[in-house]
């Protein structure tokens, strides 16, 4: 004859609940269900109350895929500035040069990132003619890569037949 495992009986079964402080989508449905199995069968729930709860949970839905949204962009805000523009390592910048007793704009000056830095939440970029810009004044950029140099001369005659 078979036996029943003891570890099936109810009372050995945990009954720890966790209780949650968010009311989501998945208890507002359990709540609609439940209302709609105990309702009076003489008294039906009207139809313009149950649309406006069917209503109610829509909007709870599209709230709900909203802040995951928001959430997401907020990340993505977060990432280093470090991180976002070590993709200009080895890149061609172009840059308006000021004088910082005059406040007047100079020369633009062109040069290679060789490392990426942080200040106080700002990308910093540093340059192979030693200077130090913020990333926000970069004009240009090139892949160095892409750079068009002059064609060298070539000594030899060209033979004409």
């Amino acid at each position: 004859m078979n036996t029943i495992d003891p570890s099936f009986y109810l009372k050995n079964q945990t009954t720890d609940r966790t209780p949650s402080t968010e009311l989501g989508k998945d208890e507002f449905i359990k709540i609609l269900m439940t209302q709609l199995q105990n309702q009076d069968p003489l008294n039906p729930m009207e139809d313009r109350d149950f649309i406006a709860q069917m209503a109610t949970f829509s909007s709870l839905e599209q709230m709900m895929n909203m802040s995951k949204s928001i959430d997401t962009l907020v990340q993505s805000q977060l990432m280093s500035p470090v991180i976002q523009y070590s993709h200009m390592i080895g890149k061609t910048v172009s840059y308006q040069d000021y004088d910082e007793e005059t406040g007047k704009k100079g020369d633009l000056i062109t040069a290679k990132v060789i490392s990426v830095s942080q200040s106080e939440g700002w990308a910093i970029l540093e340059l192979d003619n030693g200077e130090k810009i913020y990333a926000d004044s970069i004009l240009e950029i090139k892949d160095a890569s892409t750079e068009t140099n002059e064609p060298e001369e070539d000594d030899a005659p060209s033979q004409k037949e």
